[in-house]
């Protein structure tokens, strides 16, 4: 079993969640108000896939990582400016949209058909990780279809801990209902796992890992791909904010058990 694995990681942009998000509907299709004028970071869950491939392969000398990112160009490079300095990868961009109203089947084509074109990819060493979920494209399946598009049929989703046992094999510690978590082993390559919060932390900035990284992101955004997204037979009826609702009653010397009713009745009503 070999030890230098090539680790494929699917990341998107998405906006900084601190910024107040506006749908709107344009001639286009639904979008967000000012959307290029919205700073944006790397989507939260591909940054701990990122972060644990990176580790993975630090663990077994030899391996590649790659990035594959589809995002504005624009706003691509300012992400990797940062996004560069936390761990070593080679970037695969494609210049498309990053909003969320983008089909996740054709994004997950465009993905799929980026992978398959790195040079000298080998599917006995490859591992394709991503987000479980995403703060854009929160379908929870675009990840999916990119590993049945590749032929990936072990695929784990929810996923807090990965471990290569001495045999080569993995074992995969995987969220389920309840709070509890469902060990896996899986003998074999290649694979596909759709992360969750990882057990690393957020890397430091380290100005060296970004230089080098620097040296291949930026002919990467240079030559970016153009991939159009056309959601044919794709219809929105209506975009907006959720609804907000507050009421608000002070009751003193009220038991428990008549604020659980309460909060009961309330809920039947929804």
């Amino acid at each position: 079993m070999p030890t230098s694995y090539q680790i494929v990681v699917c990341g998107s942009i998405v906006p900084d969640p601190l910024q107040t998000l506006e749908p709107i509907v344009t001639p286009a299709g639904p979008a967000l108000k000012n959307e290029l004028m919205l700073p944006a970071v790397l989507d939260p869950w591909a940054g701990h896939a990122l972060f644990e491939a990176a580790n993975l392969a630090k663990q077994h000398p030899g391996g590649r990582v790659w990035l594959v990112s589809i995002g504005p160009k624009a706003k691509l490079q300012q992400v990797m400016m940062t996004v560069a300095q936390k761990v070593p990868f080679e970037l695969i961009a494609l210049d498309g949209p990053a909003g969320g109203f983008a089909e996740s089947a054709e994004i997950a084509a465009a993905l799929a058909e980026a992978i398959q074109a790195i040079p000298g990819l080998d599917k006995t060493r490859l591992l394709v990780f991503g987000g479980w979920e995403s703060a854009s494209r929160g379908a929870g399946t675009t990840l999916q279809m990119v590993g049945e598009r590749l032929g990936i049929t072990d695929q784990f989703q929810g996923v807090d801990q990965l471990t290569v046992k001495p045999d080569g094999s993995f074992q995969v510690l995987e969220r389920i209902e309840g709070g509890k978590h469902q060990v896996s082993t899986c003998p074999d390559l290649p694979v596909l796992l759709g992360w969750a919060t990882g057990n690393l932390p957020e890397p430091p900035n380290n100005p060296q890992v970004g230089m080098l990284n620097m040296r291949t992101v930026m002919p990467a955004l240079q030559k970016a791909r153009p991939v159009k997204v056309a959601n044919d037979g794709v219809a929105f009826a209506s975009v907006s904010l959720p609804k907000q609702r507050r009421e608000t009653r002070i009751v003193k010397d009220l038991s428990p058990d008549d604020i659980a009713r309460e909060i009961v009745e309330w809920i039947g009503k929804e």
